[in-house]
């Protein structure tokens, strides 16, 4: 039996709520195997495209109050957890499997210092024109970027984790058997004043979350599902090429050369590297080939050597 922390992409999660539903039975059939088999598992999401909606939401209202950055990433918890949690429960109810799943609303706790708070790099929201992208920046002041040829999207500051509040928590349901939902969008980011926890308007990096959270579990495997099948080195040439087996060593080589995207699949490799390098196995694969991902059968495999 092993301890599977499965981090699932925000971008892979679809652009609303129905196709986000559609989206999540097929992955649930997938994880619910892994728990068939015995494994215990933790369910990470991003939501990268759904907290820059909520908040832009409440930003174009003219009737509804100000929404605080922190509150919109504790909303994008609730409601992707919601539907995370109804799609396995409706599979582990048609399998007759004995076994709940625990949404916990998560605080990952940043340092206040961290550099990336005067360097926003993150996006979320959706997708705009450069002449959408220079209207948002004039009527909000968002911050915008080009984002790998997809279009404009706002970025806001990325901290990197240091602690994961509820961990005590996680384990103990964990131990007690039970399927568990955390550190949605990266967890809300807060920084820490003698213990006291304050909310800080940014988006941790969900792939970086989940390594942290790996790590302070004790997990045995960490799966990023995201919307491509493997980590592409020359990506968007003629001499693009799929990773299969790479080593953490090489994946070094392969960042000097500026081979990821800072703002997509850097994060990804990053997070996987810290977590091969205890030893462990990692896997970036897609939500749809999530099932041979997790048998090492599909995907792009990150070991130390």
């Amino acid at each position: 039996m092993s301890r599977i922390v499965v981090s699932l992409g925000g971008n892979a999660l679809g652009k609303n709520p129905e196709e986000q539903k559609q989206l999540l039975t097929v992955v649930s059939k997938s994880i619910i195997n892994l728990i068939v088999e015995g494994h215990e598992v933790v369910i990470a999401h991003g939501n990268g495209p759904q907290v820059g909606m909520i908040n832009l939401a409440f930003v174009e209202s003219i009737s509804t109050p100000y929404m605080p950055f922190p509150e919109c990433g504790a909303m994008s918890q609730g409601y992707i957890g919601y539907h995370l949690q109804n799609a396995l429960g409706n599979e582990l109810t048609r399998l007759h499997v004995d076994k709940t799943v625990a949404s916990i609303v998560t605080q990952v706790i940043v340092d206040e210092n961290d550099p990336a708070f005067q360097k926003p790099t993150k996006p979320i929201g959706s997708f705009y024109s450069k002449e959408e992208s220079d209207q948002i920046i004039s009527e909000f002041g968002y911050d915008m970027v080009e984002d790998s040829g997809r279009g404009y999207r706002r970025v806001v500051p990325s901290p990197m984790p240091i602690d994961v509040k509820e961990k005590a928590v996680i384990k103990s349901l964990l131990k007690d058997g039970h399927i568990v939902i955390t550190v949605g969008g990266g967890g809300i980011p807060v920084i820490s004043n003698n213990g006291i926890l304050k909310g800080v308007p940014a988006v941790i990096d969900k792939d970086n979350a989940s390594a942290k959270l790996a790590e302070l579990i004790d997990a045995d495997m960490l799966v990023i599902l995201t919307a491509v099948d493997n980590v592409f080195v020359n990506f968007g040439t003629p001499n693009s090429k799929a990773l299969e087996h790479v080593t953490t060593d090489e994946l070094k080589q392969y960042i000097n050369e500026n081979q990821f995207a800072a703002g997509s699949m850097l994060p990804k490799v990053i997070a996987t590297m810290g977590f091969a390098e205890t030893g462990k196995t990692a896997v970036i694969s897609s939500l749809q080939n999530a099932e041979r991902a997790f048998k090492l059968l599909s995907g792009t495999i990150i070991t130390k050597s």
